[in-house]
């Protein structure tokens, strides 16, 4: 059903990485991967941009040059670093790095301490065995909408509504959502962007786009059809805390299927509202607040 993309897979796998030969000139960063013009990218700056080009594309050493821009031998050395750490993978049959188990452990506490799934958990309980749904959290890092939450029944196995999948924010509702309510800045510099395509249904339109945010503001919620994968579609709504900052998105997802039946949709959809509002006064929002 929607929506979020699994860390984008293995590329080449048979292409061997190779050190530049010296006076060879290097080959430039791919368009929209490219560093932003500027300071260079040094020390702990260096390691982290290393840490979420990886988490969003394994690759080899190369990938990551070219990604980045920045020369082979300084990359080699800080991922070489980070994988003693355990903070970075190799895997041995295809030379790619991926993030490793230690990083993992230091991230779970974010989730361990997470505000928003403590005030979610006691309605989450409620709607995670509902037949035919997948029942996310979802919350924006940079440009992409990444579930901190995700659960449905083991007989229903939707693809790609698990975690490690990740998903652009003008794809499928909940990243919609999360755009729908961002700073006007922030939304025009991202419709500024290349927006990619998942299936015939995505709008990538910047003008398209900007009013269905505008429908999304007005109705409070977002409702999107085989927009993410062509079998699926899903409906979310904001979960906002007491300054009526939006935090998070509650994400219903489900086979698109489902909305032929009108009454089980208004259900839904009800359901979503009541519980993302529900989940927003108990983090002092108040519904007068808008």
């Amino acid at each position: 059903m929607e929506e979020t993309r699994r860390v984008r897979s293995a590329r080449d796998s048979h292409a061997a990485e190779t050190t530049p030969a010296p006076g060879v000139k290097r080959t430039k960063p791919r368009t929209g991967q490219a560093k932003a013009k500027g300071a260079p990218l040094r020390g702990m700056a260096r390691s982290f941009a290393v840490l979420e080009f990886l988490a969003a594309s394994p690759g080899r050493v190369v990938d990551v040059t070219r990604g980045l821009g920045l020369p082979w031998a300084t990359v080699h050395r800080t991922i070489i670093q980070l994988e003693k750490a355990g903070f970075l993978q190799r895997d041995e049959k295809t030379s790619q790095y991926q993030i490793g188990p230690r990083l993992w452990h230091v991230g779970s506490s974010y989730l361990a301490n997470h505000r928003v799934l403590r005030a979610a958990m006691p309605y989450l309980g409620q709607i995670q065995e509902a037949e035919g749904i997948v029942v996310q959290i979802t919350e924006r890092i940079g440009n992409l909408a990444v579930a901190v939450y995700s659960a449905q029944r083991l007989a229903e196995d939707i693809t790609k509504a698990h975690y490690g999948y990740h998903f652009p924010l003008h794809a499928g509702s909940k990243g919609q959502v999360l755009l729908a309510y961002e700073d006007p800045e922030f939304i025009d510099a991202y419709l500024r962007r290349n927006l990619e395509r998942m299936t015939s249904e995505t709008i990538t339109d910047p003008a398209a786009l900007r009013t269905e945010l505008a429908k999304i503001r007005r109705e409070g919620m977002a409702l999107t059809v085989a927009d993410v994968q062509p079998f699926t579609g899903s409906m979310s709504a904001p979960i906002r805390d007491a300054s009526g900052k939006v935090l998070a998105s509650l994400c219903f997802i489900f086979r698109k299927v489902l909305l032929r039946n009108e009454k089980r949709r208004e259900e839904l959809q009800d359901q979503l509202m009541h519980m993302a509002h529900s989940i927003s006064i108990d983090l002092g929002w108040r519904p007068d607040q808008g």
